[in-house]
């Protein structure tokens, strides 16, 4: 039975001590392409969800005006707040949200996420995309477990009873269902990857002259 936000959310909170130590070469590569696609500038506002630990966020931090991040375990923030204090990071704001429910409605210019969409249903992921969407970034930068291809059932790079990853196909129909123009697709393993997912500014119609 899959798990609810509450029980992710617990979950993640016994491990938040250990996390960073724990993650696979193949993660690292996937958030370094993350923070390398994102490249905001200094009057950019970033939106990380699923922020965990920080690695996004804290990363992002020193290039961007703002940086504001989201989790559903106040463990795994507490991380990254610890961090980011550490750092002398005064422009990270971390607090609790979904990406379904993101709990923000300031002005975003870069969305990024980092193994953290994976744990939702394909439906649940379209769900996200469009609430995204509709916070107009003009970017959003995706690194997450998806498939290339058929996964191999012996060996599975994500574990079947918290994750539900989606292929590379039916995330690039729910960016494109909502307004987005994919501009990038990064394989790191046949598994794992990031998608780069951008928005082309609509111009306003013209008021017809009275």
């Amino acid at each position: 039975m899959k798990k609810s936000p509450e029980e992710h959310a617990a979950r993640f909170d016994e491990k938040a001590s250990e996390y960073d130590e724990s993650k696979s070469d193949e993660y690292r590569a996937c958030a370094n392409l993350v923070i390398e696609h994102a490249a905001p500038d200094a009057e950019d506002v970033v939106l990380d969800l699923g922020t965990g630990t920080g690695a996004i966020a804290l990363a992002l931090a020193p290039d961007a005006e703002r940086v504001v991040g989201r989790d559903i375990s106040e463990g795994m923030m507490d991380e990254a707040r610890t961090k980011a204090q550490d750092e002398g990071l005064e422009n990270v704001e971390l607090d609790r949200g979904t990406f379904r429910e993101p709990e923000y409605d300031g002005p975003v210019d870069i969305v990024t996420s980092n193994f953290a969409m994976h744990h939702l249903s394909d439906e649940e992921k379209r769900e996200a995309i469009d609430v995204i969407a509709g916070l107009e970034p003009r970017k959003f930068v995706l690194g997450d477990v998806m498939f290339f291809g058929e996964p191999d059932p012996e060996a599975p790079f994500y574990s079947p009873d918290v994750d539900d990853p989606a292929t590379v196909g039916t995330l690039a129909d729910a960016f494109t269902s909502a307004g987005f123009s994919l501009t990038a697709v990064e394989r790191v393993h046949d598994q794992v990857g990031v998608l780069v997912a951008e928005r082309s500014p609509v111009a306003e119609a013209e008021a017809p002259d009275e």
